[in-house]
C-alpha cells in the first residue's frame, strides 16, 4: 500500500509530468522552510539590495521568484499563517500571544489547527525545527508538542544574537536549557553569553544553522530513506542588531555618500531592471518621519551609517550560512531532491527599540536597538509603512522556490500569493493529507490553494480574493484592487479606507475612495465577511477589554 501511495502521490506533479514517470518510483523530496525575521522586501541581491546574498541569488537564480507574494504583517500572526495554512485569529494568534479571552487570540496556537510538522509526520518525514518559534510559549505548546521531532532555540520572540537575553528561554529537545555564566547588565537588559562547545564565540545564527546541519548529518546515519522537513527560523535580522565585527567591516562607511536616500533611488533602479517591480510604479517617498540624508551632520551619518552597516552584516551572515546549509546538501547527496522556500515573516521594521548601554559600539554584545524609521524605509522599498501595518511595505516578502530539475531555473511570477498558500503546497508535494480531524479536535479547513501548478510551469489558478487584520490595520485585496486602511493609535480609531489600483500603482501613493465609492462599498463588504468568518475583533473594543479585564484583576487583588 505504501508503494502504491508514493506512486500515487509522487512529487504531485513535480515528477508526474507523463504517464511513463509516473510509472517509475521516486522518492518524496526533503522540504526545508527558512524564514527570515523582520527582512524587508528589498533586503537581499535578487530582489534589488546592495546588501552581498550571493547563496540566495543562486538559489533565486536557479529557481522561481515571486514578486506578490504576501505575509501577515508581524512575527507571531505569519508565523502562525506559514505553520497551519490558516489565517492567523482562526490559530488564536490573532495579535502577539495575550490571552483576551477570546477565541482568535490567545497565547498559543489553538488545536483546531494542525501544524505543517504534524502533518508531514504523519505522511512519514522526520521534522526538525532550529530557531524561533513564537507560536506559544509555555512548555505545553512547544514545537516538540506540535509535530517537531528535533528543536533547536527559543519558544519566545528574539533576544539576543550573542548569548541569551534575562526574559528569554532557550530549548534544545524539548528541554529548558539555561547556560551556563553569570548575567551581564547593560542599560534596561540582561544577558548572558554563550560559547560554542571549542570555546568560541556562539552567535545564534550560525548556531541555528550548525544544528540544522547535524539534524541533516545525523538523519543520513539513521533514516537514511526517510524524507526530511527543516524549519528553519532564523531570528535575523530583528533587533537587537548584533553582528561580528569581521562581517560589519564589509559594510561599514558603504552608507556615508547619499545615505538612505541614495540607497533607495539605488535599490528601485535595481529592482526596476531585475523585473521584480514594474518600472510605471514610482519610488514612494521618503517616509515623513525620515528626514533628508544631507540635512545631518556628519557625526550622524557616521552613526546611522554603522546601523545600517550591523544591519546589512546580519543579512551577509544569514546568506553565509544558507552557503553552508546547500553544501551540506551536496555532501549527504541530497542537493538533487531537496525543496528550499524562503521568505521573509514581515515589513522591515521601524522599531528603534533602545534598550542597550547608549555608549556601546552598535553591533557589540552590549548594544542592543534596532536601525529605525530611516533604514526600514530602505528595506520595504519602493513601497510606504512597515511591519505592523498592512499597505505594501508591511506584508510584501522577497519569495524564493528551489526545487532543482522541478522549478524552472530564473523564473520570475507575479500572481498574487500568500503565506497560507505554502501549507497546501507542501501537503501536495509530500504526498501527505490534511485532515478534518486530529487528536480528537476539528480542524478548520485550509483557505489556500496550492501552489505546485505554478512551481511547475502550468497554469496556475489561485485566489482573487485576500485579507488581512492586525491590531486595527485592516485591508483586503480582490484582483488588481487594494482596499487599505491604517489605525490611529493616538486618537484609537480607525482611519477611512484608501482604494488603490495596484496594477498601475503598487506602490500606493494614488488613492482612488473618492472616485471608486462603489467599488469601496463592495471591497468593504468583503473585508467585513472575511473578518466576522475568522474571528476577528475590532481592535478598539479590543483595547477597551483589555482595560477593563486588567482593571478587574486589580480589584481581585485587593
Amino acid at each position: 500500500m505504501e508503494k502504491i501511495r508514493l506512486l500515487k502521490y509522487s512529487l504531485m506533479g513535480f515528477s508526474c509530468l507523463s504517464a511513463l514517470s509516473c510509472r517509475q518510483e521516486t522518492t518524496r523530496p526533503n522540504i526545508i522552510l527558512i524564514l527570515a525575521d523582520d527582512m524587508g522586501y528589498s533586503d537581499i541581491g535578487c530582489f534589488g539590495s546592495e546588501i552581498n546574498t550571493p547563496n540566495l541569488d543562486r538559489l533565486a537564480a536557479e529557481g522561481l521568484r515571486m514578486t506578490q507574494f504576501y505575509n501577515a504583517a508581524r512575527s507571531c500572526p505569519s508565523r502562525a499563517a506559514l505553520l497551519t495554512g490558516l489565517y492567523p485569529h482562526q490559530t488564536g494568534v490573532g495579535d502577539m500571544l495575550q490571552n483576551d479571552s477570546l477565541p482568535g487570540y490567545d497565547t498559543h496556537l489553538n488545536f483546531h489547527c494542525i501544524t505543517i510538522a504534524e502533518v508531514l509526520k504523519e505522511a512519514g518525514y522526520s521534522t526538525f525545527i532550529c530557531g524561533k518559534w513564537h507560536v506559544g510559549g509555555d512548555e505545553p505548546y512547544w514545537p516538540t508538542k506540535r509535530g517537531f521531532e528535533k528543536q533547536y532555540g527559543g519558544p519566545n520572540t528574539t533576544g539576543h544574537y550573542f548569548g541569551l537575553e534575562r526574559t528569554r528561554k532557550f530549548v534544545v529537545e524539548g528541554k529548558d536549557s539555561m547556560p551556563p555564566g553569570e548575567w551581564i547588565k547593560s542599560g534596561s537588559i540582561e544577558y548572558k553569553l554563550m560559547k560554542n562547545e571549542d570555546g568560541s564565540q556562539w552567535y545564534a545564527t550560525d548556531a541555528y544553522t550548525n544544528r540544522a546541519i547535524h539534524y541533516i548529518h545525523e538523519h543520513k546515519k539513521t533514516n537514511p530513506g526517510k524524507p526530511f522537513f527543516l524549519y528553519l527560523a532564523y531570528t535575523c535580522p530583528h533587533w537587537p542588531l548584533h553582528a561580528f565585527p569581521e562581517d560589519i567591516a564589509r559594510y561599514k562607511g558603504k552608507y556615508l555618500n547619499g545615505g538612505w536616500d541614495s540607497t533607495r533611488v539605488r535599490r528601485y533602479k535595481k529592482m526596476t531592471g531585475l523585473g521584480i517591480i514594474d518600472p510605471s510604479w514610482p519610488l514612494s517617498s521618503r517616509h515623513e518621519t525620515v528626514p533628508a540624508w544631507e540635512t545631518l551632520s556628519d557625526s550622524e551619518k557616521v552613526v546611522w551609517d554603522h546601523w545600517m552597516a550591523v544591519y546589512a552584516a546580519m543579512i551577509d551572515r544569514m546568506d553565509q550560512n544558507i552557503g553552508k546549509l546547500r553544501k551540506c546538501l551536496e555532501d549527504n547527496g541530497y542537493d538533487k531532491n531537496t525543496m528550499i522556500i524562503f521568505l521573509s515573516d514581515n515589513g522591515g521594521c521601524h522599531e528603534a527599540a533602545r534598550r542597550g548601554d547608549p555608549k556601546a559600539e552598535p553591533g557589540s554584545p552590549h548594544s542592543f536597538g534596532g536601525y529605525d524609521y530611516p533604514w526600514a524605509n530602505v528595506s520595504n522599498t519602493p513601497f510606504r509603512w512597515f511591519k505592523h501595518w498592512v499597505h505594501e511595505g508591511g506584508i510584501s516578502t522577497p519569495f524564493i522556490a528551489w526545487y532543482p530539475g522541478k522549478i524552472k531555473a530564473g523564473t520570475i511570477n507575479s500572481q498574487m500569493a500568500h503565506i497560507t498558500d505554502i501549507m497546501p503546497t507542501l501537503v501536495e508535494i509530500a504526498g501527505a493529507t490534511y485532515p478534518s480531524e486530529y487528536k480528537g479536535n476539528s480542524i478548520y479547513p485550509l483557505p489556500g490553494k496550492s501552489l505546485v501548478p505554478l512551481l511547475t510551469g502550468r497554469k496556475a489558478v489561485l485566489r482573487d480574493t485576500l485579507c488581512w487584520e492586525h491590531e486595527g490595520n485592516r485591508a483586503v485585496r480582490c484582483g488588481k484592487w487594494k482596499l487599505v486602511s491604517r489605525y490611529d493609535y493616538s486618537s484609537n480609531e480607525e482611519l477611512p479606507w484608501e482604494l488603490y489600483d495596484m496594477e498601475k500603482d503598487r506602490s500606493e501613493l494614488h488613492n482612488l475612495a473618492e472616485q471608486h465609492p462603489e467599488k469601496v462599498k463592495e471591497m468593504e463588504q468583503v473585508y467585513f465577511s472575511w473578518a466576522s468568518s475568522v474571528g476577528v475583533y475590532p481592535h478598539k473594543k479590543l483595547q477597551e477589554r483589555r482595560k477593563e479585564m486588567q482593571q478587574a484583576k486589580r480589584n481581585n487583588k485587593k
